[in-house]
């Protein structure tokens, strides 16, 4: 497992919180994002980003960080928000809402990627690739990866046929060639390119929408 660097500028006791989000590239479904304070006293063994973990590891560690973090928070922003802000607004707005649900007010936040909200309940930092190198993201980005792929598979009861359990709303071969052929559902972000051009060219589903 890759070795991590550590914020070594805080002092040692700062309550940090760790902040990423899951779904940001699929075409259905929606973003969820999640904040968690890690308890130094109960380490966690095995975090890491939830992308190099297999769904079997994320199903067990996922447990023991609700068990064992001082707090978390695991906030969905659905499809049509998504649609209204656009993705990028969207999860911005996602992760400050993540740390304003916090049961404990972090002192500093860690939030993956290279940009931070504007409004933040503390101060805090961007880092890239943070989800493979400080704990605190690590379990934040395995907690919004097993939310996310739980709310898809059930929304492949709802809506049958997508294969939303397999794919959880990626643009695959597979969801690519169903959207074509059964249209978008209400899940589906039609402010994302594909999903775009098949009703922009489909004068029925414009008809559609305008019901």
């Amino acid at each position: 497992m890759r070795r991590r660097r550590r914020v070594t500028d805080l002092p040692p006791d700062t309550l940090i919180a760790g902040v990423d989000e899951a779904g940001r590239g699929p075409l259905a479904g929606p973003v969820m994002v999640a904040a968690v304070i890690l308890d130094p006293a109960h380490t966690i063994r095995g975090l890491d980003d939830s992308k190099y973990l297999s769904e079997e590891r994320r199903n067990v560690l996922e447990p023991r960080i609700r068990e064992r973090a001082l707090a978390f928070s695991v906030i969905e922003i659905e499809a049509s928000e998504i649609d209204r802000l656009n993705i990028f607004q969207a999860t911005m707005l996602g992760m400050s809402r993540a740390l304003a649900a916090l049961t404990i007010t972090p002192q500093f936040a860690l939030i993956d990627g290279n940009r931070l909200p504007k409004q933040l309940c503390c101060p805090a930092r961007a880092i890239v690739g943070g989800d493979a190198s400080e704990p605190a993201i690590s379990a934040a980005s395995i907690l919004a990866k097993v939310a996310r792929d739980r709310r898809m598979m059930a929304l492949d009861h709802v809506h049958p046929g997508y294969g939303f359990a397999r794919h959880k709303g990626y643009p695959t071969p597979e969801h690519l060639a169903c959207l074509q052929q059964l249209g978008p559902c209400a899940e589906h972000r039609r402010s994302f390119a594909p999903v775009k051009a098949l009703i922009e060219t489909t004068p029925a589903l414009q008809q559609q929408l305008l019901l």
